[in-house]
C-alpha cells in the first residue's frame, strides 16, 4: 500500500527545507526529499512533535548534524515553539543587551537571504507573527577578513572558490645533492679529472657545480575535533588545492587518532575527494589527543616523509583532551626531524589570546612559527609565504 502524499504545498516546502539543509552541509538530496514526504504522509502533520521527528528520522543520519537540523527546523517552519529561537537569533546580531544569552543558530543556515529562508505557504487563515532575518551582502574585501565560523553557506561557497584560485607554487630550497653548473661556486673535481683523462691534461678546464634546488615536501597535520569544526572544513579545501598543485604534499587529520588522507585528496574533484574523506575518517568533531596523534605520526610516518627537509603545517587550537600529556616530547621530536614546524592556530584571531591551556603551553616552545588561520586573508598570506613571496617559511632554522 502506497503512503498518500501530504495535502497542500507541504511537499514543496519540504523540498525547500531539504535544499536549505544541503546548503548548510548535511548530506541530503532528492531521495531524502521523497522519503521525508512519504514519512509526513504517514503521521499527523498538525502534531508538531510527530512532524518534527518524521523529518528528523529521514534527514538526519549523524549525531553532529542534530544541532544544525534543529536550528534550521525552528527557523524555517516558524512553528510556535520556534518563534523565540528566531527572535533570539535576531537579537544576537544587534547591540541591544539582553538579560540572559540566547542560543544562536549557525550562520550557514542562511545561504540566499530572507526569501530563501521561508517556506512557501498558503494564505493564512489566522494572524501569524513573522520575524524577518535579513543577511547583508558581503563584498569581496569583507569576505577576505570574515571569520570562517561566522560565514553563511553562500559565503563558504565563495570562500572555497577563492581557495581554488590561490597561487600555490612552493618555493624551491637547496637540496643536499649538487648538479653541473658552468657558473657554479664549487669545482666539480670528479668531472674535471674525467675531462683531463680525455684531453690529456691540455687544456685543463675546470668543471663547476652548484647545489640542486627542489620544492620542499609539505606535511599537514589538521585537527578535526569539535572545536575546530568550522575551520577544518575550509582548510581541507586548501590542502586539497595544495596537494594538486605540488608533487610532495601529505595530509593527515587527527582527533582521537591519526588518519592519512593524502591519496583521497589527490582526486581532482574536490567534492568527491572530501566525500570519501568523510566516509573514511571516523573521529570527526569529537575530542582531541594531540600528544597521542603526534606520537603516532613520529613512529609510523616521520622517517619516510620528513627525511628530505619537509615543512610541517600543524593546524590545531591546542585544546587537548589529555591536558597536554606527551605533547612537548612528541613536538620536540617532530621539530628535530623536519626543516620547519609551523603552527596554524585559529585562536590567534583574538587580540587577547593568552597561552593558558596546558596543550598550548606545551606546544608553543617547540614550533618555529605561530600563525593565525581563521579567514581567507590568513590563507592568502600562508600561500604567499609558501611560495616565497611573503616572507621566509621554507628555509632552514635560524
Amino acid at each position: 500500500m502506497t503512503t498518500p502524499a501530504p495535502p497542500g504545498r507541504l511537499p514543496e516546502n519540504v523540498a525547500r527545507f531539504v535544499r536549505l539543509l544541503r546548503a548548510a552541509g548535511l548530506p541530503v538530496g532528492p531521495g531524502h526529499t521523497i522519503t521525508a514526504v512519504r514519512a509526513l504522509g504517514a503521521v499527523d502533520v498538525t502534531a508538531k512533535r510527530q512532524f518534527y521527528w518524521a523529518l528528523h528520522g529521514t534527514l538526519v543520519a549523524r549525531r553532529e548534524h542534530r544541532h544544525i537540523f534543529e536550528s534550521a527546523f525552528r527557523l524555517f517552519w516558524r512553528d510556535p515553539f520556534g518563534a523565540d529561537e528566531a527572535l533570539a537569533a535576531l537579537l544576537s546580531r544587534s547591540r541591544v543587551p539582553r538579560r540572559k544569552p540566547a542560543s544562536r543558530a549557525p550562520a550557514r543556515l542562511w545561504p540566499e537571504g530572507e526569501t530563501a529562508s521561508r517556506p512557501a505557504v498558503e494564505p493564512p487563515r489566522e494572524t501569524v507573527r513573522e520575524i524577518p532575518l535579513r543577511m547583508a551582502f558581503s563584498p569581496a574585501e569583507v569576505l577576505r577578513t570574515k571569520d570562517f565560523e561566522e560565514m553563511t553557506a553562500l559565503e563558504v561557497l565563495r570562500a572555497k572558490e577563492a581557495i581554488r584560485s590561490l597561487r600555490l607554487d612552493l618555493r624551491p630550497v637547496p637540496a643536499r645533492r649538487q648538479e653541473p653548473d658552468p657558473r657554479g661556486r664549487f669545482v666539480d673535481m670528479r668531472r674535471t679529472l674525467r675531462t683531463v683523462v680525455r684531453t690529456g691534461g691540455c687544456p685543463l678546464p675546470l668543471q663547476r657545480k652548484s647545489p640542486r634546488t627542489r620544492r620542499p615536501a609539505v606535511v599537514a597535520l589538521c585537527d578535526i575535533s569539535g572545536s575546530m569544526e568550522a575551520y577544518s572544513r575550509i582548510l581541507l579545501h586548501f590542502f586539497h588545492a595544495l596537494t594538486n598543485a605540488a608533487d610532495r604534499v601529505h595530509t593527515f587529520v587527527f582527533g582521537t587518532c591519526l588518519t592519512n588522507i593524502t591519496r583521497l585528496l589527490r582526486d581532482r574533484d574536490v567534492d568527491r575527494a572530501l566525500d570519501r574523506t568523510g566516509a573514511t575518517v571516523r573521529d570527526w568533531y569529537g575530542g582531541t589527543r594531540i600528544g597521542a596523534s603526534l606520537k603516532a605520526f613520529n613512529v609510523h610516518w616521520s622517517r619516510r616523509l620528513l627525511a628530505q627537509g619537509a615543512v610541517v603545517l600543524l593546524v590545531t587550537d591546542g585544546l587537548d583532551l589529555d591536558g597536554g600529556e606527551g605533547i612537548r616530547v612528541e613536538a620536540r621530536r617532530l621539530r628535530k626531524s623536519c626543516r620547519r614546524v609551523v603552527w596554524l592556530n585559529p585562536l590567534l584571531r583574538y587580540r587577547a589570546f593568552s597561552p593558558k591551556a596546558a596543550g598550548i603551553r606545551a606546544l608553543l616552545p617547540e614550533v618555529d612559527e605561530h600563525r593565525p588561520v581563521h579567514n581567507l586573508d590568513s590563507l592568502e598570506r600562508l600561500a604567499e609565504v609558501l611560495s616565497g613571496r611573503g616572507g621566509r617559511l621554507a628555509g632552514a632554522r635560524g
